[in-house]
């Protein structure tokens, strides 16, 4: 069992010898850290970085440093990933520094909608309904480009819209649909995320009717518990296991992954 999502004191999450420590006592044979990162040139994703302190374009070497020392006393892979914010207008810039940069892989994910990160509620709640429906429309169209990129080899919590209850619901099967054609000819794969699984939203990503799509089209999936805490990989884990048995399904390994990306 290998979890490909989860993160470090290098972007949002724990101490990163914490976190491998957990995935040891959780069972995991492997563990990837995909810190947030965003190369965006504009000034609002600077200020946002600025804030949040998400720098890993400027971290990345030291934090694998930390990896490669953590790896000589644990029995437990540790991949040195990276979670990078995806926009199409940023194709460029994130291709030179995944090439630069050099991970063992990348995942990517849509985090921002209308200027604001997807989680901010705040931003959402006042839009009339028709505004937040073509904002929807307007995040899978991003998912289907980030998809089609080929610029990682997963695709995080592909419909991270759920999370916030003023964006939720407003996902359609054709939205599915579209993502896994995306899915079925691109050699990115999605992943089962557990992030928000245990707390107020209480699903899997993708939910379980996107789930159903992706699985009829043949799509392969990997694992990632998305965990900023030690205490969160091992009950995440746990769960993942349960859908993947209840489905009959197993996740895809990150070599099968990486040689097709």
């Amino acid at each position: 069992m290998y979890d490909y999502h989860a993160h470090t004191n290098y972007s949002d999450g724990a101490f990163l010898r914490w976190m491998v420590e957990a995935a040891a006592d959780a069972g995991l044979d492997g563990i990837g850290f995909a810190d947030h990162c965003n190369v965006s040139p504009e000034s609002t994703a600077r200020r946002y970085k600025r804030a949040f302190g998400f720098n890993l374009d400027l971290t990345y070497e030291r934090r694998r440093e930390a990896i490669e020392a953590v790896r000589e006393d644990v029995d437990v892979d540790v991949f040195d990933a990276v979670e990078m914010d995806y926009d199409p207008a940023h194709e460029a810039a994130i291709a030179e520094f995944l090439d630069d940069a050099g991970f063992d892989y990348a995942v990517g994910s849509v985090h921002e909608l209308d200027g604001a990160n997807v989680h901010t509620r705040s931003h959402f709640a006042d839009k009339p309904e028709s505004e937040r429906r073509e904002l929807v429309d307007r995040y899978f169209e991003k998912l289907v480009a980030l998809v089609e990129s080929e610029l990682f080899a997963i695709a995080a919590h592909p419909d991270l819209i759920e999370r916030n209850p003023h964006l939720r619901g407003f996902a359609t099967e054709d939205h599915y649909a579209a993502v896994a054609d995306a899915f079925r000819n691109s050699r990115t794969v999605p992943e089962i995320n557990a992030g928000r699984l245990l707390d107020d939203y209480g699903e899997f990503h993708p939910s379980p009717a996107f789930l159903d799509r992706l699985v009829d089209a043949g799509i392969e999936v990997t694992v990632g518990t998305d965990s900023h805490d030690p205490d969160a990989i091992a009950p995440r884990v746990r769960e993942i296991e349960a859908e993947l048995d209840r489905r009959g399904m197993e996740a895809v390994r990150l070599d099968q992954v990486v040689e097709r990306a």
